[in-house]
């Protein structure tokens, strides 16, 4: 997948901190605001959208993430648990 630059305005002493204290923890703020922006992506772009990204990049869509149960809307917990069996009386 091609790749692209974003560039942004920051406070230049607060930046510098964030990278002292990332570097004590072996990331950087570029590695942070990947993850963030791929978080973003996730949370914003629907699912369909994002298989057919990974299709054309070539990648093999990820359904769910191991680990991770997967959140049911109320319209789609409908059903799901079993009624209880009602037992007709048999001598009517």
């Amino acid at each position: 997948m091609k790749k692209t630059s974003i560039t942004i305005s920051y406070d230049e002493e607060k930046l510098s901190a964030l990278k002292l204290y990332l570097g004590q923890k072996n990331s950087s703020a570029e590695n942070e605001l990947t993850k963030a922006l791929d978080m973003l992506y996730a949370k914003t772009v629907p699912a369909g959208v994002r298989e057919f990204i990974d299709l054309r990049s070539g990648k093999a869509p990820i359904s769910n993430t191991p680990g991770k149960n997967p959140k049911l809307s109320p319209s789609s917990a409908v059903g799901t648990t079993p009624s209880p069996e009602v037992k007709q009386d048999e001598g009517r």
